[in-house]
C-alpha cells in the first residue's frame, strides 16, 4: 500500500509559542519614505467590529464600481503626546543611541511608566549641532485617560520613527512636536495603508487538539483520547519541535500588513451603536475605521505603522454609503 501522509499541524512561522513579554507591541523595522517628515507610527484602542457598504474601487474585481459590504475594525485613537526626541548613530553593530532630548511639561503619571531625567532641558539640540545623526525617532506616549471604555490611567510609551526629508529636516520637524499633541492625521489619511500589531486574545493553556488541530484518537484508545499518538521516533533521542503537544495558546504578537483605513472620523458618537460596544463601551474620541480584523479582544493597545511591504492594493480613498451602528446588545 503506498505511504499515508498529511500536512504538518500548526504554522512553523512562530516560535517560541508563549505569551508575549509586554502588551505594548514592539517594532524592529520601520520602511523609508519619501516627501515631507512626518511620524511614521501611532497607536490607538480597539473598540470592536462593524459592517459597511463601500464602493468597490478594484479595477479587476467582478463587483468593480458596484457597491459591496465589508467587516471593518473600530479603533478609538485620542492624540499622542511627545514626550522626548531620540537620535540615533551609525556604529559597526547597527543603530546606536547618541542622545535624547526630553520636554519639560510632561504628564505626572508617566513617572510610572519609567523614571523620567530629572535634570533635562527641551532646547538642549545645540549638544547634538555638527553630531553624524543617522535617525531621528520620538518617544510618544497615549493618554488613556481621555478614553471612557480604558480602565487605566498610566500612558504605554513607544518608539516611532520619523521619516522623509533629510536628517536636517526631521530635527526641526522634532523640535516642533517636542511636548505637543499629535493626531492621527499627521501618520495618515483616509485610504492609506497600513501595518498593524498588537497582542492577540490569550486562551491560557491549551491541548493539542485545540492548538495544532491533531484528530482524536478512537475510541478504544486506553483511558485519552484528546492525547497525541506518541511523542516521535526512537532516533533522534529528543521530542522535536514539530511535534504537537499541549502549551500556551493565545496572547502572542502579531502583526497584520497593509490594511486600509477606510475613514478618520472626529467625533466617535457617531459610530458608537446604541449601548456601545461590547466589553468597550462609547467611543468618545476621534476614530479609523480599519478594513477586516484587528489583532487582539476589546480594550487591546493596537500600533499602527508605515507599510514596509510593497502592495499592489489602492491607496486611494474609499467611497462610503454606510457604516452599521445597529447595537451589537442582542448579538
Amino acid at each position: 500500500m503506498p505511504q499515508r501522509r498529511r500536512p504538518k499541524r500548526g504554522s512553523r512561522a512562530y516560535g517560541p509559542r508563549k505569551r508575549a513579554a509586554r502588551q505594548t507591541p514592539r517594532l524592529d523595522s520601520w520602511p523609508d519614505i519619501s516627501g515631507a517628515p512626518k511620524i511614521q507610527g501611532f497607536a490607538g484602542y480597539k473598540a470592536g467590529m462593524t459592517h459597511a457598504f463601500i464602493v468597490d474601487n478594484r479595477e479587476k474585481s467582478t463587483t468593480s464600481g458596484q457597491e459591496v459590504q465589508v467587516p471593518v475594525t473600530v479603533l478609538e485613537v485620542p492624540p499622542m503626546k511627545v514626550a522626548a526626541v531620540r537620535f540615533y548613530e551609525t556604529s559597526e553593530y547597527g543603530l546606536k543611541t547618541l542622545g535624547e532630548v526630553w520636554a519639560n511639561d510632561l504628564d505626572p503619571l508617566l513617572s510610572r511608566r519609567l523614571s523620567v531625567p530629572k535634570n533635562h532641558n527641551e532646547s538642549s539640540f545645540s549638544k547634538y549641532e555638527g553630531a553624524d545623526i543617522e535617525d531621528v525617532r520620538v518617544l510618544a506616549y497615549t493618554q488613556p485617560k481621555l478614553v471612557k471604555g480604558i480602565p487605566k490611567k498610566v500612558p504605554d510609551l513607544m518608539e516611532l520613527r520619523i521619516g522623509g526629508g533629510s536628517i536636517d529636516e526631521r530635527i526641526e520637524f522634532a523640535k516642533g512636536v517636542l511636548g505637543n499633541e499629535v493626531g492621527i492625521s499627521d501618520f495618515a489619511a483616509e485610504g492609506s495603508l497600513v501595518d498593524v500589531s498588537a497582542v492577540t486574545k490569550g486562551k491560557g493553556f491549551q491541548g493539542a487538539v485545540k492548538r495544532f488541530g491533531v484528530k482524536l484518537l478512537s475510541h478504544k484508545n486506553s483511558k485519552h483520547r484528546r492525547m497525541i499518538g506518541n511523542l516521535g521516533p526512537k532516533r533522534p533521542g529528543y521530542v522535536r519541535p514539530t511535534v504537537p503537544m499541549a502549551g500556551q495558546l493565545g496572547y502572542h504578537q502579531r502583526t497584520e500588513f497593509n490594511k486600509q483605513i477606510i475613514k478618520i472620523g472626529a467625533e466617535g458618537v457617531e459610530i458608537s451603536p446604541k449601548g456601545g460596544f461590547l466589553q468597550y463601551g462609547m467611543v468618545s474620541n476621534p476614530y479609523v475605521l480599519v478594513h477586516g480584523s484587528v489583532p487582539g479582544p476589546a480594550k487591546r493597545l493596537v500600533r499602527f505603522r508605515d507599510p514596509v511591504r510593497e502592495s499592489k492594493k489602492s491607496a486611494e480613498p474609499v467611497s462610503i454609503t454606510y457604516v452599521s451602528t445597529e447595537s451589537k446588545q442582542g448579538a
